[in-house]
């Protein structure tokens, strides 16, 4: 039997490149190119011999795992050979925690030799030049070993390369050994094969390969084989006569599946012609010994359904097996066996496609054999896929629902199948349950086209649309009015981040410098301007590239100047204004000569401060008057007054404060709709002195903190319908209003509102019933309700012609159906109806026809349920309550009877409506039994019903019961039926015997219909007694009739003879049933020593220790119940230790036994030893 090769050396990748290009061996299996993780020797690649047996061992280092490691054995990528234990194979597991480990590296040569060795000189591991040559390369002069020791002996390695020696100490490991068996290798046991060892978060594997030799599909050609030395060594084989084989016996006695397998092996190129040919042909079927009747060939079943596999056997007593595909079948809940005479029956139940399989019966050396094929229903398509239109760079989602969960879909584009391996990380495809989805991460023009997905019972197509993406302006450059020495920035926001753009002033590109600087983060994109000077005003413009967009803004320079001009005579000024700011306000004066200046503020003021908030900041030709933070208060007619020697002259200017405006008032909904809703509001009550342009609108869920613009664009009115909202949720609105000089802040938050659209109209309107005033309706609710629900219905009436509609209830009503009362008699009406909710009304749904109010005459009927046309039975105590319907019109009169008189029990209640009548009786009881009639009557027409109904209880005990006669071994008795039957026929009697002297009693007959039986089977000498129950339909009566007299079976002829009563003499000697034992114990604990003794009279029990008796000693307790003799000793020390006896005494005599008590001390705590590791020891070679 081939045996696991041990790991073969293997390649470091951190050493020399021989590691990388290590070749195999012809014939031998691949070499692992490291060892790493849990394994400490793995399973190789072996060729097994047909019919023999092989093993394989793989070993795990659980030294570093926290538990136990789990061990699976798997054959190709998925079958679990756990599950397949049994003769074939089999597993086997050991521990073993005391082996030694050692991992090291050796870099070599091709001519060393090198040895590894224990401590005690045994050479472990040798390698010469000759072992080496299989590992290194031709082109290398060096190769590398990874080589793991494993022993259980030795403490430490000793490596001699050359004549260098290296020692090195092994580490203790807690190595687990797995070894997986197969026995009588087969054909089907070639193939790949794998082991899994999984710890907690640990997991590794490894992969081996198992060749069947002889197998059909290997020969001397099977393995990696080096062809080229084939070559050379391969001699010519003399070819033999091959012998004359009948390829049509062969196929007769062949499996259908082995059929193409006989075609390749012998040439067959017509199989298909063959086969027609062969089932021509006629096969005398072989008659078993075993079966009478065997499978079919083939069953069919659908998916889910069950099946029967049904086979006669000759012998019913014969063992039966059936098996799946070769592996027995073990009865289950899915596997039901049944046998009925000679028949053996498989019950598949819930058949799915892993019962789709190939099964046998066997019955000792003889198989009849059968396929299952299981339908699977076709997958259709529930939810048709939608067309998509995008825009480039979003994502697209193709969603299709099937009838199935797990079912598989194809997809397809333009024709092209669409799948994981050609679609790359293009297209993704996702499984949710019964719903499967294409995404397309970031659509294209390419992606343009038609969509399908196929299913094997239905197909579904949509088409993608993709647009190129405009690109959204979120915020747009403003005007700015800066001073000088003061800093611009321009600032907009597009929607794409990507887009890049450039600067323009006055049609120039601006160039990025130290006075400019243009940045871009992001969605936005900046421009600013520092130290801003005259020559910096103008217009400033923002093109997007690949864009046909721009953006416009205007830079003004603000600057107030008053030049002084000398005249002849008197002096002159000339004054020029150009704007005011909000928080920072500045005027200037140029002033030519020595002048004197002087400026009133509103109400004639002089200001003359050179500090505060509002001052005159002067300096040799430049008079400047500032105001920090302008108020509303600043606001006015200011003078300017200049004065020199030569004169003065004044100028007036008005000085004007603006500001933002206010937040808007009063925001609120005002209407809302499925996805929408209309919000008004007031202007602020204040705008800042300059016209409001318009506004800003965001909107929010409630409780959410994220606000969202509604427009970017200022909006003028003051009313606004915001879209796109979700149905049933709670939303918040607030405002902003915009100026020329900025956006105020928000209004206060509105009310929260909800997005509701009122239902669709009700459906299916009817007229129920009518009378000579009311009118009864009923219809269904709408189809669409949406998220506001219904709070109620609106009925409205009007006559036949007018439009002038009534509506018939105040509140709305919940159900759906409502009687109209107070109707004009013989008038043809209109009815309407419509649902309300917190959106309104929705449209009404309106009666096709009108209705003539008049009372329609109907015969009274009634409609007796079918469980009351029999005999009406209850037991006494239970509830009564019997619904029964009528019909008639007008309402007619009801009538309950009892045996034909009126029914006026008060015991018995009764209910009764316009439709139907109840009768109810809380407890009943045997007087309610009785004949009940109901009568209903409109004027002469009428109508009646009988009901039957019994109240039955258990029945009375039989009277009287006596014994007639007795004879041999039986007796006879007889009674008569009980007084009170318990209102029901009396159905049988169950007897009852019971022997006088043990006075228990046995069920003799049950069901007993006549009052009388024979009692067989009674035992001679005993006297018995005899009991009776009546039994009707409530069971068994509570009391027995006793019979009077008893039965008595005689003796006949037998005497029997005592033996004369001889004492026996139970006095013994004491001995010792079981002995004391030895015991070695710890001192410090409590301890206790056994042994049982028996003898009479009961012996006195002596302890000693070495042979001195143990007194009234605290330390010791003496016990004995019942014989068992305990001597406890109280948390024994050192001296407590020596030969412990027990010796019992009576007047026969005496026994003794003793044991030895070793008392030790306990050891001292040890730490334990640090966890092993594994060492590598790397050896350079050629120094």
């Amino acid at each position: 039997m081939p045996e696991p090769q041990k790991p073969a050396a293997k390649g470091d990748k951190t050493a020399a490149a021989p590691a990388d290009i290590t070749e195999h061996v012809p014939g031998e299996g691949p070499q692992q190119s490291e060892l790493t993780g849990l394994f400490v020797v793995k399973p190789e690649s072996a060729t097994a011999i047909k019919g023999k047996d092989i093993s394989f061992v793989a070993q795990v280092d659980s030294s570093k795992l926290t538990r136990k490691p789990n061990m699976k054995w798997l054959k190709g990528k998925w079958l679990d050979l756990g599950s397949k234990a049994g003769k074939h194979l089999q597993f086997k597991e050991s521990y073993d925690r005391n082996t030694k480990v050692c991992m090291f590296i050796l870099c070599i040569h091709t001519d060393v030799v090198f040895a590894l060795r224990s401590k005690n000189n045994k050479c472990v591991v040798n390698h010469t030049s000759d072992t080496t040559n299989r590992l290194q390369s031709s082109i290398k002069p060096s190769v590398c070993l990874l080589c793991t020791l494993v022993s259980k002996y030795c403490i430490s390695v000793h490596v001699c390369v050359h004549g260098l020696s290296f020692n090195h100490p092994l580490s203790l490991c807690q190595i687990y050994t797995y070894e997986m068996r197969i026995i009588k290798v087969v054909d089907g046991d070639a193939g790949g094969y794998r082991c899994e060892v999984t710890s907690k978060d640990k997991c590794d594997s490894c992969t081996f390969e198992v060749s069947v030799q002889g197998s059909g599909d290997a020969g001397e050609d099977a393995g990696d084989l080096d062809f080229s030395a084939l070559l050379k060594k391969r001699e010519k084989k003399q070819e033999e006569p091959k012998e004359e084989v009948d390829v049509w016996e062969i196929l007769k006695a062949a499996k259908p599946c082995d059929y193409e397998k006989i075609a390749f092996q012998y040439g067959i190129t017509d199989l298909r012609g063959m086969l027609k040919r062969l089932k021509k042909m006629k096969v005398e079927p072989k008659k078993s010994d075993a079966f009478l009747r065997k499978l079919d060939p083939a069953y069919s079943v659908d998916k889910g359904k069950k099946i029967q596999l049904t086979v006669e056997v000759a012998d019913p007593d014969a063992p039966i097996k059936w098996l799946k595909n070769g592996q027995e079948i073990k009865p289950s809940a899915k596997y039901v066996f049944e046998s009925v005479g000679n028949k053996r029956i498989l019950t598949i139940n819930k058949c799915n496609l892993s019962d789709d399989a190939a099964y046998e019966c066997v019955i000792g050396e003889e198989k009849c054999f059968t396929e299952v094929f299981v339908k699977e229903p076709p997958i259709t398509i529930t939810k048709l896929l939608d067309d998509v239109h995008t825009v480039v760079g979003e994502k697209v989602e193709f969603e299709v629902e099937v009838s199935e969960e797990g079912a598989s879909v194809k997809w397809m584009k333009d024709g092209v199948e669409l799948n994981r391996e050609t679609a790359g990380s293009k297209y993704r495809f996702k499984k949710d349950g019964k719903r499967h989805i294409l995404i397309i991460n970031e659509a294209t023009k390419e992606d343009i086209g038609m969509y399908h997905v196929f299913t094997n019972g239905g197909e579904s197509k949509a088409e993608l649309e993709v647009e190129d993406k405009e690109l959204e302006v979120l915020q747009s450059i403003a005007d700015l009015t800066v001073k000088a020495a003061e800093q611009a920035v321009f600032k907009c926001e597009v929607s794409d981040e990507k887009v890049t753009g450039k600067w323009f002033k006055d049609g120039v590109e601006v160039q990025p410098s130290d006075h400019i600087k243009i940045t871009h983060v992001g969605r936005t994109h900046k421009l600013t301007i520092d130290d801003v000077k005259p020559s910096d005003a103008g217009d400033y413009t923002f093109v997007p590239d690949g864009y046909a967009l721009s953006l416009s803004a205007k830079l003004n320079f603000l600057e107030i100047k008053i030049d002084y001009v000398p005249r002849q005579g008197k002096c002159c000024c000339s004054l020029i204004v150009c704007a005011v700011l909000v928080q920072y306000c500045s005027q200037s004066w140029l002033l030519s000569g020595p002048s004197l200046l002087t400026l009133s503020r509103p109400m004639w003021q002089v200001v003359a401060e050179a500090e505060g908030r509002v001052r005159v900041e002067s300096r040799k030709a430049l008079s400047s008057f500032v105001i920090e933070g302008a108020e509303k208060e600043d606001e006015g007619h200011y003078s300017i007054t200049v004065t020199n020697p030569a004169g003065e002259d004044k100028a007036e200017l008005f000085v004007k404060i603006v500001d933002v405006p206010n937040p808007p008032e009063n925001v609120k909904c005002t209407s809302v709709g499925e996805d929408s809703a209309m919000i008004t509001w007031d202007p602020p009550a204040f705008d800042g002195g300059v016209p409001i342009k318009g506004y800003l609108m965001e909107r929010k869920k409630v409780g959410s903190s994220r606000w969202t613009k509604l427009n970017f664009d200022v909006f003028e009115s003051t009313t606004y319908e915001a879209k796109k909202m979700i149905e049933g949720v709670l939303y918040e609105m607030r405002v902003f209003a915009v100026n020329g000089i900025g956006i105020s802040q928000p209004s206060a938050n509105s009310k929260p509102f909800m997005p509701i659209a009122p239902t669709s109209e009700p459906t299916r309107l009817t007229v129920d019933d009518v009378t000579d005033t009311t009118c009864a309706l009923k219809w269904r609710p709408p189809e669409k309700i949406g998220a506001g629900g219904i709070d109620g219905y609106i009925i409205e009436y009007c006559k036949e012609g007018s439009d002038q509609w009534v509506q018939a209830n105040e509140d709305p009503v919940s159900k759906t159906q409502y009687r109209v009362k107070g109707l004009p008699v013989g008038e043809k009406m209109l009815f309407r109806v419509v649902a309300v909710n917190i959106a309104g009304r929705s449209p009404p749904t309106i009666l096709s026809q009108a209705v003539t109010i008049r009372e329609i005459m109907e015969h009274p009927k009634i409609r007796l349920p079918r469980h009351l046309r029999t005999k009406f039975i209850k037991v006494v105590g239970e509830k009564v309550n019997l619904f029964i319907p009528f019909q008639g019109k007008p309402r007619p009169i009801v009538t309950w009877f009892k045996d034909g008189i009126l029914l006026e029990d008060k015991t018995v209640g009764t209910r009764t409506s316009d439709v139907d009548t109840i009768l109810f009786i809380r407890s009943a009881e045997r007087i309610h039994s009785g004949k009940y009639t109901l009568s209903v009557q409109i004027e002469n027409m009428s109508d009646s019903a009988d009901i039957d109904i019994q109240i039955v209880e258990k029945p009375g005990p039989p009277i009287p019961v006596r014994v007639t006669d007795v004879w041999g071994f039986n007796a006879a008795l007889e009674w008569k039926p009980p007084k009170d039957n318990g209102n029901c026929e009396i159905i049988g009697y169950t007897i009852q015997k019971s022997d006088m002297k043990t006075k228990e009693w046995f069920t003799v007959y049950e069901h007993n219909r006549r009052p009388s039986c024979t009692v067989s089977d009674l035992v001679m000498g005993n006297e018995y007694s005899f009991r009776v129950f009546s039994e009707n339909i409530c069971g068994l009566s509570d009391e027995p009739g006793i019979s009077k007299n008893t039965a008595v079976i005689t003796k006949t002829g037998l005497v029997h003879k005592l033996p004369p009563f001889k004492e026996m003499d139970i006095n013994c000697s004491p001995k010792f049933t079981a002995p004391l034992v030895d015991r070695s114990v710890v001192a410090g604990y409590t301890t206790a020593i056994s042994c049982a003794v028996r003898g009479h009279p009961k012996p006195q029990i002596i302890w000693m220790k070495n042979n001195m008796i143990i007194g009234e000693d605290p330390k010791f307790r003496m016990q004995n119940n019942q014989g068992v003799l305990t001597l406890n000793i109280r948390k024994a020390s050192l001296f407590d230790g020596g030969r412990y006896s027990c010796r019992a005494v009576n007047a026969h005599g005496q026994a003794e036994v003793e044991c030895k008590l070793e008392v030790r001390a306990p050891k001292p705590p040890q730490c334990d030893r640090p966890a092993a590791h594994l060492c590598l020891l790397t050896v350079p070679l050629g120094a």
